[in-house]
């Protein structure tokens, strides 16, 4: 297998710390709003990573970190009248349910950065005890970046382009010096340590966390793969492995992999352009399974450009996976098609090249239509094509629906109920023999736009396309 590392900027074979097993950490979402497109296809590319590593016979330990303290969660309970916890709570929910909708199976490990101040402390404290880090007269506490030989080494920056994006503290030793715990001093949320009522700052969050879960057993990294967007690489990314460095003398990870920006009809999605596409906005147009295919569609390193004419473009892809799954419905799969899936894991194991794997499963669909057309009955056949569609699911995360109920998202529950009504009282009249009766109502179907087909496991309708 082999994946790109943000840091050596090539693709490297991956080799794991310990045989056969995956440490993967990625950056999670800080909870004071409804997800957006961009946590959506972060999400999706290290769920799709996670299901490689696995389709290769890796046990693998994800982490995703959850931050529900932090001045913008502050802020938004401010701003509602609310506890902070009460706003982290709501969104940590809301992005679950986002998640499961677009088939992102849930982490392993999700820690939350309230549960883990223990953990920062304990790290603070080895920094100071180190002499990387110092504290200023209201006591809040800075990492020192002079005392790190290697700090910007992970981004590669030089340290006259640090400066903008940190905080201006006159105390502070170095411009590019950054916070790993803030003193509280009013009534506002804080947490106690022997520094004193304070927060801790968001850099720290994810190295103590992962200096938490993730025992090093002597090892050189910490772990095998740090994950997140690629506008993490610096600062929060360059911060983490600089005081993971500091407190531990290891290195934080051994691969990095950052996933690109989205943008909404060729503009960077942003909070500031007002085009921050909330993916709850998107599900209730679109069923999950239709987005991720969609958000899947492009490399994860590129940018992805978010726009709904390609979006249905997309769908109509997906749709002929399910239309040759309608064809085969019924049946299981006692026979597995290891061509298929060797050839598919093989492209999806070179940094996870999902542009062949979609060629290699539309390939897979206009072969099997063919084949079927030509012998439809070729039970061995179908079976093997069975398997390649399981497996389809299981390493890319679609294609695991009814087929029938597919198409059929985005009717209302009375225009269910109506069809549902109409081919109970079919199914009524075929029995009875009266098919003047069953005829009728199949036609008034028919007008309705609606599809069935009888089948061994009951009689299954969609809307036509």
């Amino acid at each position: 297998m082999f994946l790109y590392d943000s840091v050596q900027k090539t693709k490297c074979k991956f080799e794991p710390l310990i045989e056969g097993k995956v440490s993967l950490y990625v950056c999670g979402p800080t909870v004071y709003d409804d997800a957006h497109l961009g946590h959506a296809k972060s999400a999706l590319a290290f769920d799709l990573l996670r299901r490689v590593l696995e389709a290769n016979g890796y046990q693998v330990t994800f982490a995703r970190n959850i931050t529900d303290i932090d001045d913008k969660i502050i802020n938004k309970a401010t701003e509602l009248g609310v506890a902070p916890s009460q706003i982290a709570s709501r969104y940590t929910d809301a992005y679950t349910r986002d998640m499961s909708a677009i088939g992102v199976r849930p982490p392993t490990l999700e820690p939350k950065a309230t549960e883990s101040i223990d953990a920062m402390v304990t790290m603070i404290q080895k920094l100071l005890d180190k002499k990387h880090a110092y504290t200023i007269n209201n006591g809040d506490i800075y990492f020192d970046t002079a005392s790190d030989k290697n700090y910007l080494s992970l981004s590669n920056r030089q340290s006259s382009e640090n400066i903008s994006r940190v905080e201006k503290v006159s105390e502070k030793k170095n411009d590019a010096d950054f916070a790993l715990w803030k003193a509280v001093h009013d009534d506002t949320i804080s947490f106690d340590s022997p520094f004193g009522p304070g927060r801790p700052g968001w850099h720290l969050e994810c190295s103590a966390m992962i200096d938490k879960y993730f025992p090093t057993q002597e090892m050189s990294y910490a772990i095998d793969i740090h994950g997140g967007g690629a506008d993490l690489l610096f600062p929060h990314h360059e911060n983490e492995a600089a005081q993971t460095r500091c407190a531990t003398n290891h290195e934080l990870a051994r691969y990095w992999m950052h996933n690109g920006f989205i943008n909404v009809d060729g503009e960077k999605m942003s909070k500031s352009l007002g085009n921050s596409f909330f993916l709850k906005d998107a599900l209730k147009a679109y069923h999950g399974e239709v987005l991720r295919f969609y958000l899947l569609s492009t490399h994860y390193r590129g940018d992805f450009n978010f726009n709904e004419e390609d979006l249905i473009a997309s769908k109509k892809r997906l749709d002929r996976l399910y239309r040759l799954k309608k064809r085969i419905f019924g049946l299981t799969a006692e026979v597995i098609d290891t061509e298929f899936k060797t050839a598919l894991l093989e492209v999806l194991s070179d940094d996870l090249n999902v542009s062949k794997a979609y060629a290699l499963i539309d390939e897979l669909i206009s072969n099997a239509n063919d084949a079927l057309d030509a012998n439809p009955k070729d039970k061995l056949y179908r079976q093997k094509l069975l398997s390649s569609l399981g497996f389809i699911e299981t390493v890319l995360g679609f294609g695991g629906q009814n087929p029938y109920e597919y198409f059929q998202f985005g009717l209302d529950e009375a225009t269910k109920a109506k069809i549902d009504g109409l081919i109970s009282k079919r199914s009524e009249a075929k029995a009875l023999k009266d098919f003047a009766a069953s005829d009728a109502i199949r036609d008034e179907l028919i007008s309705m736009n609606v599809s069935i087909m009888d089948t061994v496991n009951g009689t299954f309708w969609e809307i036509s396309n």
